[in-house]
């Protein structure tokens, strides 16, 4: 199977930035090395890919349990452990504990956990208490904890070298994402959505944890960092005021696009790419207008934090189709012509190609057939076409709107996809699930909830009338086609990051735990393996005196098991997953624990 694919970034970014070379030698090495797995995705570009092939389509079916690791915390284990040299890293839930582990014995080198105010943060934190991973770079580990502190430790002795805060639960904002280092800065960003927060993504000197830049989602050019004369929308600049002329009145202030997902970046246009959340309130109808910039694919500078260009996804979002999922960047090879594209698998159901240096859609298309809120994305003007049945606000009446799909947590949520620059495809785990949506009328009061709307989930199966039930498909997806190579029904959504090596493999988990493996021309399984508990981790790889292992994250919880984990019972709960997910406790129990495979001696 040829794919259109020419090259890929990331491994060999130190040859082409210089200036990189000489701000974080160690990190560009570390990344160029894939026996080790330094950062979320593997590389800058997010991919999500190794070069190591000793576990290959042909022998993967040996694998066996090396040893496991129990985190010691319930609740939902999202991101993955990073690897660097002979000591691997992880992190917990809230209360955000970090594990240094020497590979050797398993030992533990060392351990920190923060001191937090449990009854200020879990309340005001959505979706469960997860974290989504650590940073390493220049011998600190970053950790962003739900309280909005950013620290560093030192990666030898777990002490604290610096800490800053930038958040307060008091008003909802808390953290959820992993940051990144790129150069002498570390990136991280806010969640709250539902609480009213605005978005923004802040970079710190990796040094001291002083602020370099700042930039908002929403609100006026200087907020923002945009040039109204070179930030461009659909190669357009995008105007003045391009974000406060699109809120009615100071909605903005309380305006949520939030920037709890991934971040990636591009040595070559020195661009950090990232995604936006919704518009608070879920209520669409106290918010007319396009709510720019929610729901926006962001490329910024990254020395300076100015945007380059935007491309807002989902204009006045009336579902809750928040665009944080992560950007992936490569190579291919579109009509004849070799694209740095950045790939998207956004909330609403669309997957979308972009070049990556000048913001132009390529393509938009559906990655799940069930997707009905929108037949398509105008390719002109880059907005969805809106089915009006589908629209929660219809006549500016708060009725339930029947039958959505996606649900408000999309055709994929946080779980990062992979790409293979092999087959030249992308792995996308996804949700398979459609909802009634029904807003109501709700008044801002920081700290407190600011959501406006009454969702219940059930299978898209239910809307299409094919009589399937499955919540949940693992896809290959051509992304300079936008089309589907083949799927992969799985009984629940799947909610971990995928991974595809060299070694023509590519692994997931599910929420009722099982470790996969299948090929990554075909699609067939070819490994299974139950972990203790439901998985909602990203698989990652590394070697160990020479030996390649896998390894993921269990512990069920986020949004798809927040009734187990915040033992919710109510079919609404949960900002309404608890109904579509209320059979997984017949499947796996809550618990943390790493577990690492590899093949036998």
């Amino acid at each position: 199977m040829k794919r259109r694919l020419l090259s890929t970034v990331g491994l060999a970014a130190a040859l082409v930035a210089p200036a990189l070379s000489t701000a974080n030698p160690e990190l560009m090495r570390l990344m160029d090395d894939p026996n080790n797995w330094a950062i979320w995705g593997g590389n800058y570009s997010g991919q999500r890919y190794s070069e190591l092939d000793e576990i290959n389509a042909g022998n993967v079916g040996d694998l066996q349990v090396a040893w496991t690791f129990s985190t010691g915390v319930l609740r939902g284990h999202e991101g993955g452990p990073l690897v660097v040299g002979d000591t691997l890293y992880i992190h917990t839930p809230f209360p955000n504990k970090v594990f240094a582990i020497n590979q050797e014995d398993q030992s533990i080198i060392w351990r920190y956990e923060p001191v937090q105010n449990a009854e200020e943060t879990i309340p005001v934190m959505c979706c469960d208490t997860v974290a989504r991973g650590l940073a390493y770079a220049d011998g600190k580990i970053f950790l962003q904890q739900a309280d909005t502190t950013l620290v560093a430790l030192d990666a030898k002795t777990g002490k604290e070298v610096w800490k800053v805060k930038n958040g307060d639960p008091k008003k909802g904002e808390t953290n959820t994402n992993a940051p990144i280092v790129v150069k002498d800065k570390v990136l991280t960003g806010i969640s709250g959505g539902e609480f009213g927060v605005r978005g923004f993504v802040v970079a710190y000197n990796i040094d001291d944890g002083s602020q370099a830049w700042k930039g908002y989602s929403v609100g006026s050019d200087e907020d923002t960092l945009i040039d109204p004369r070179r930030t461009t929308h659909m190669g357009k600049p995008v105007g003045r005021n391009s974000s406060v002329d699109t809120w009615e009145g100071e909605q903005w202030e309380i305006g949520g696009g939030t920037t709890w997902g991934w971040y990636t970046y591009d040595p070559d246009t020195n661009l950090v790419y990232y995604g936006s959340g919704n518009p608070g309130t879920w209520n669409p109808v106290v918010r007319p207008g396009d709510n720019r910039w929610s729901m926006t694919v962001w490329a910024r500078d990254l020395d300076t934090g100015k945007a380059k260009w935007v491309y807002q996804m989902t204009p006045h979002d009336e579902w809750d189709f928040d665009g944080v999922n992560e950007m992936i960047l490569a190579d291919l090879e579109i009509d004849g012509k070799t694209r740095k594209t950045l790939v998207h698998f956004d909330r609403n159901g669309f997957g979308y190609t972009l070049d990556r240096v000048t913001g132009e859609l390529l393509v938009a298309e559906k990655y799940d057939p069930a997707v009905n809120w929108a037949t398509h994305v105008d390719m002109e003007t880059g907005r969805p076409e809106v089915v009006a049945q589908y629209s929660t606000h219809q006549n500016g009446e708060d009725t339930n709107t029947e039958n959505v799909c996606p649900a408000a947590l999309g055709s994929k949520d946080q779980q990062p996809a992979a790409f293979s620059p092999k087959t030249g495809l992308f792995y996308v785990p996804t949700n398979h699930v459609c909802m009634d949506y029904e807003p109501f009328e709700v008044e801002y009061v920081a700290g407190q909830p600011y959501v406006g709307a009454t969702l219940s989930m059930f299978p898209a199966g239910q809307v299409t009338g094919d009589g399937t039930t499955n919540l949940g498909n693992f896809i290959a997806w051509d992304a300079t086609k936008g089309e589907i190579v083949w799927s992969l029904p799985e009984p629940f959504s799947v909610w971990s990051g995928a991974l595809a090596t060299a070694g023509d493999v590519v692994f997931y988990g599910t929420l009722e735990g099982y470790l996969k493996a299948v090929n990554a021309e075909t699609g067939e399984e070819l490994y299974s393996f139950k972990t203790p508990s439901g998985i909602i981790g990203n698989v990652n790889t590394w070697t160990y005196n020479g030996k390649q292992y896998v390894g993921v994250l269990s512990g069920i919880g986020g949004w798809a098991g927040i009734g187990m984990a915040a033992g919710l019972t109510g079919d609404t709960e949960g900002l309404g997953a608890v109904g579509a997910y209320k059979s997984l406790d017949k499947y796996t129990q809550l618990g943390g624990v790493l577990t690492v495979f590899a093949l036998p001696d």
